[in-house]
């Protein structure tokens, strides 16, 4: 209660701040003030079919339809993208959005998933509800799952804060998910095909931060293992309770999982070849791209990729993190895939590598989901527009 009061005081301040900010954008032409860079962006409607079915605390079913209402059989494109890390610098997060936008007007997806790491800012609360409100503008459902540098907590009143500024947008599907569970942002979002057959469920996870004390001690590691976090038990059972329950409902049940931190197994697709280059393991199908850096995964492996061969249900693993890692690989029959980066902050390329920008991975991955379900994966990078 004490929450959803303070939260509806401060969102209110902030709407009403950006009411006031926007008024001052259309005065100036669009020069002031610097601070609206998703404006800047020039976000416009892009048509959808994609309708809500039914929805429950944790979980969205959607599916595109004809003017009838009746699902239809089409391709459904995501647009996943990650670490676009808003902060104080505008004109990097102007770059950043408006390349996103402009994928967004091409592209013309079915939904878009964000991979963590995106809101960084001290202004986090007012940064959230600009981006939501420019989705908005955009029309095309969304979902979002928590980075490693976004929060500072498991759970708590501004984490929470941050979660609802987009909860409370008409095209946002993220969920808070079961209250037992780590963190927020646990939840499912389903895929109907034609006959209203399951297509795909999106699982999303909350993957932490660092490696917290308590966790330390209720997973028998010592005091001094430290590392990225790792998802919990309760999250693996999660996902095999709920894919129990589709296979019950549908009769299977097709998935993708998504992440910021990476599962450990992604380290398995390259190597340091000792020269500081990465070069392919061969344990791996690589199916494109490069990697640039180490895998940034948890020292702990939980067990959530056995988990996923064990249910036979998971078809690709979605995570971030690693910003100049722009590859999609498959491992014993799983898709293992990064997001691209959309942001320029923090670290990129030229930091790295020292490549020229029309070398960069910053940019947005798309997947197509066939109604017989087979999928497509394919890099877009932010570089066709420079």
């Amino acid at each position: 209660m004490l929450y959803n009061i303070w939260g509806f005081v401060r969102q209110s301040a902030v709407r009403i701040h950006l009411a006031a900010a926007k008024t001052i954008y259309k005065i100036s032409g669009g020069k002031l003030p610097k601070s609206l860079y998703c404006k800047r962006a020039n976000p416009e409607k892009i048509p959808t079919d994609v309708r809500i079915i039914s929805e429950n605390d944790y979980s969205t079913t959607i599916a595109k339809v004809d003017e009838n209402g009746n699902i239809k059989s089409d391709d459904f494109v995501i647009v996943s993208t990650t670490d676009f890390h808003f902060d104080v610098d505008h004109d990097i997060n102007t770059k950043a959005v408006k390349n996103f936008v402009q994928h967004l007007k091409d592209i013309k997806p079915d939904l878009v998933v964000l991979t963590g790491d995106n809101i960084l800012s001290k202004y986090q609360q007012i940064d959230a509800i600009q981006f939501a409100q420019m989705m908005e503008e955009i029309g095309i459902y969304w979902t979002a799952v928590f980075g490693n540098h976004e929060t500072r907590e498991d759970r708590g009143f501004y984490k929470w804060l941050l979660f609802k500024s987009f909860c409370d947008y008409e095209h946002c599907l993220c969920k808070f998910g079961p209250d037992d569970m780590f963190g927020y942002g646990n939840f499912t979002v389903n895929i109907l095909g034609e006959g209203g057959k399951l297509l795909k469920t999106l699982f999303h996870f909350d993957s932490g931060r660092d490696i917290l004390d308590r966790d330390k001690e209720k997973y028998g590691l010592p005091a001094d293992f430290n590392g990225y976090d790792f998802l919990k038990k309760e999250q693996i059972d999660f996902y095999k309770n709920e894919t129990a329950k589709l296979k019950k409902q549908y009769g299977s049940a097709d998935s993708f999982m998504y992440m910021h931190i990476p599962l450990c197994e992604y380290s398995h697709a390259f190597k340091d070849d000792g020269n500081g280059r990465f070069v392919p393991t061969g344990e791996c199908e690589i199916l494109y791209g490069e990697q640039y850096e180490s895998v940034g995964c948890s020292s702990f492996n939980s067990g959530m990729f056995d988990t996923i061969l064990e249910t036979g249900s998971t078809q690709a693993v979605f995570a971030g993190h690693d910003h100049v890692n722009d590859w999609a690989a498959i491992y014993k029959g799983v898709h293992l895939v990064y997001s691209l980066p959309g942001g320029y902050a923090v670290y990129n390329m030229g930091d790295k590598t020292g490549k020229p920008e029309s070398e960069w991975v910053e940019g947005v991955t798309i997947t197509t989901l066939h109604n017989d379900g087979s999928i497509e994966l394919a890099p877009r990078y932010n570089r066709i527009y420079l």
